[in-house]
């Protein structure tokens, strides 16, 4: 889905080659010949709004396109710029309209089935179009398979069983699955849909053992069907672990008739092996990937020497880019980074990356420094660039939810390798103040929190000099540090409300006639005329670069 140079993806699949895997499951061919479709190129997600850059060959996913003149006037830019296919929530319009748009553009028209995701298509879609070409860490076939092609696999195993099948990972997300879908039972058709085993199916399969019998054993278990009110699981199961020594790394899962023959049982225990063989090759190509993208990505960002051909290798170059960056919370300096905390930010990485290649096909997106940055072409105005990243970002973290605090910097649109360093920087700055002020919202411009950026710098710089604070609120701090009062803390909270005594009183819980006394004492012990704008902003400035003046721990000797 990423268009690029970088060793790694590498599109692959024609459009009868997509149907044939995910047909009758999740797409079917509403219109059009998909015989005539060269290999895909990638998948984008069309937004109306903004017209992303639509490589050749692309794969075009008509989200939230429903009246068939609006279908025909998208045929119609799409097959201007080439496109693959068109996929549409079905029941697709097919009216007379949408047909000769098809046959005129040269565009096929799919249809996606109700109750699938978008997000599960196009994860699915890069699982089936996308092959890791990395050099020479394994061979380019394996079992007289292409290396890697675990939907391949799939079928290839569910014609030696004659039974649909799918591959699931340990936490029972579906990797591939066969043809045939249509021949198992609604349980099954729910589990693909989803991309993932139903919740209450797989609550019983762990009440019952299935789970823990199937992860102790290297032979295939047979699951009898849990009787349901709904009757969708009415068809038994032949599951087998997939292993690597010691280590499960997901299952095989046949919905079959009734128990398999010793001939088929065998078939199924080594192509279990085979299967192992081909989910190491597809983890060990995305390390490398990672790790080379990663590289890439980090010179470009650097600058220096190497930059121009590692954004040359990325496919990035003589392209404006816009500049990202996601982070999540730092780990604790005492106990290091959670193994939790690192898988939640290697997942949030990834599926960054698939959100933003579906709406930027020439993007690269990498961990650099515990930071993810990301780098995609922008063709648009380039004052309208933040604004649209701004989107992007805001449309990626409603979709993944708040169970991780996650935070999105967006930096100027660059032109230039020079800019492009120069934008790093700006979303480094804005970054820091999202992961500091919570208020600061979860995605930001520079524009949005200049004023705290620049605070913070100056903040810095009062630290790294470790300079006390001086003038009238060193009075204060000292009276309060000799009579334990309070004096910083009401001037602070008179400032904070503008001048209004009731609120800041408030604020402090305290009678406003106390406040009152309290703040003739900020006048009489510092010497402070709040009348005077110039004192008033010079006082606010320091109540703001010494922030510990403020929680009741002052110090004149501390800025911290």
């Amino acid at each position: 889905m990423q268009s690029s140079a970088v060793p790694g993806p590498r599109a692959r699949a024609s459009l009868a080659r997509v149907l044939d895997d995910l047909g009758s499951t999740l797409l079917e061919l509403v219109h059009g010949d998909p015989g005539r479709a060269e290999e895909i190129s990638g998948v984008v997600i069309h937004d109306p709004l903004d017209a992303p850059v639509l490589p050749r060959r692309s794969l075009v996913l008509g989200v939230g396109v429903e009246e068939p003149d609006r279908v025909a006037e998208l045929l119609g830019e799409l097959g201007r710029r080439d496109a693959a296919a068109l996929v549409l929530r079905a029941p697709v319009p097919v009216s007379p309209e949408v047909r000769a748009a098809s046959e005129a553009a040269g565009v096929p028209v799919l249809g996606l089935s109700r109750g699938a995701p978008w997000a599960h298509l196009a994860a699915m879609l890069r699982s089936l179009l996308v092959e890791g070409d990395v050099g020479a860490v394994a061979p380019e076939s394996l079992g007289g398979l292409p290396s890697g092609d675990l939907f391949a696999v799939a079928n290839a195993i569910a014609s030696l069983l004659d039974a649909p099948i799918t591959i699931e990972d340990r936490s029972s997300r579906v990797l591939a699955f066969s043809g045939r879908q249509d021949e198992a039972d609604p349980s099954r058709v729910e589990t693909i849909l989803g991309r993932q085993v139903p919740e209450r199916y797989s609550r019983i399969l762990s009440e019952r053992g299935v789970f823990r019998e199937l992860h102790r054993s290297d032979q295939p278990i047979f699951v009898d069907p849990t009787p349901d009110a709904d009757q969708v699981f009415v068809m038994p199961r032949v599951a087998v672990a997939v292993r690597a020594g010691d280590e499960v790394l997901g299952s095989i899962w046949a919905a079959v008739p009734g128990p398999l023959s010793p001939e088929r049982t065998d078939a199924l225990r080594d192509a279990a092996k085979l299967v192992a063989l081909h989910l190491l090759r597809v983890r060990a190509g995305a390390d490398v990937e990672r790790r080379v993208r990663a590289d890439l990505v980090g010179s470009v960002l650097e600058g220096g020497p190497g930059a121009r051909e590692a954004l040359e290798r990325l496919g990035l170059a003589d392209s404006p880019l816009l500049v990202l960056a996601l982070a999540v919370p730092d780990p604790d300096p005492e106990t290091g980074d959670d193994p939790v905390l690192a898988h939640e930010r290697q997942r949030l990485s990834d599926a960054f990356a698939v959100h933003l290649s579906a709406v930027h096909p020439r993007s690269a997106t990498a961990p650099v420094g515990g930071v993810t940055y990301a780098l995609a072409a922008y063709a648009g105005p380039a004052g309208e660039g933040e604004a649209r990243a701004v989107r992007v970002a805001g449309d990626f973290l409603e979709r993944i939810g708040e169970r991780l605090r996650t935070v999105v910097a967006v930096g100027p649109v660059a032109t230039s390798l020079s800019e492009i360093g120069r934008s790093r920087e700006t979303t480094d700055r804005v970054l820091r103040v999202l992961r500091d002020d919570p208020s600061a919202g979860p995605v930001a411009r520079l524009v949005d929190v200049q004023t705290e950026s620049l605070l913070m710098e100056l903040r810095d710089r009062v630290l790294a000099r470790g300079e006390p604070v001086t003038g009238p609120l060193a009075a204060l701090v000292a009276y309060d540090e000799e009579h334990d009062g309070s004096l910083v803390a009401t001037l602070h909270a008179w400032l904070e409300a503008f001048g209004d005594v009731n609120r800041a009183a408030e604020a402090l819980y305290v009678h406003p006639n106390t406040f009152r006394y309290r703040l003739r004492r900020v006048r009489e012990v510092g010497g402070l005329d709040l009348l005077d704008p110039a004192q008033r902003f010079a006082v606010g400035l320091q109540l703001r670069l010494w922030p510990g003046l403020t929680a009741g721990a002052p110090s004149t000797d501390d800025p911290a």
